[in-house]
């Protein structure tokens, strides 16, 4: 079997060449994550009315809303690009950050 990489498109041969794989999780991330204190004898009512929550969350989700929350993405790369990648992985221009930092705080 042989492996292409996804960023350059070169042939992997897995006999002779090294292959890397990249995994990356997205997942957004959201603020007030609060946690309440509930009254221990409310806790069987609380579990009843969480499942019923998550059940229709679970049914009202679709594929499209569920991939703007989470994300698994998986990448097979040669040698040279793991090394760019990993010199680089957000693939960022040189002081392009440096430059948007200066132009925000004029």
């Amino acid at each position: 079997m042989e492996y292409t990489c996804d960023r350059c498109k070169q042939t992997i041969h897995p006999t002779t060449d090294l292959r890397y794989t990249l995994t990356i999780e997205l997942e957004a991330a959201g603020e007030g994550d609060e946690v309440e204190i509930v009254d221990e004898s409310d806790t069987a009512s609380t579990l009843d009315e969480l499942q019923d929550l998550i059940d229709s969350a679970d049914a009202a989700c679709s594929s499209v809303f569920d991939d703007a929350i989470y994300q698994i993405k998986q990448f097979d790369l040669c040698k040279c690009c793991f090394q760019a990648y990993i010199k680089n992985p957000l693939a960022r221009e040189p002081g392009t950050v440096e430059l948007k930092r200066k132009q925000n705080s004029v």
